[in-house]
């Protein structure tokens, strides 16, 4: 049984990194997992999924560590929503390690 939250969550976390679909063909291909545009496409619109393998792969990519969650299959994670600017957020945060301890302390956060 297909699911529906795989396709929405690859393209939007492609675009969350900036990433064209050549882009995301040139780092697959980085990971030995040749794969033509054509079948990005499909994934993104829901046509077909990736393989368990794959998808790890691309949850490496796209930085995702709560897979599961991430796409629906916990509902402890449906409680966290975030949204297209928080997950932004999130990941310039994990890019800029040298802000890291002014962020905190901008928020307290111990």
């Amino acid at each position: 049984m297909k699911n529906p939250n795989i396709s929405k969550v690859l393209k939007a976390y492609r675009k969350l990194n900036h990433y064209s679909v050549n882009d995301l063909v040139i780092k697959l291909e980085d990971h030995n997992l040749p794969v033509a545009p054509k079948t990005i496409y499909g994934w993104e619109s829901g046509q077909t999924q990736p393989d368990a393998d794959t998808l790890l792969i691309l949850c490496k990519i796209y930085n995702i560590d709560n897979i599961l969650g991430t796409f629906g299959y916990s509902n402890s994670m449906n409680k966290l929503f975030l949204s297209e600017e928080e997950r932004n957020i999130i990941l310039q945060y994990r890019n800029h390690l040298e802000m890291q301890e002014a962020v905190k302390k901008l928020l307290e956060i111990k």
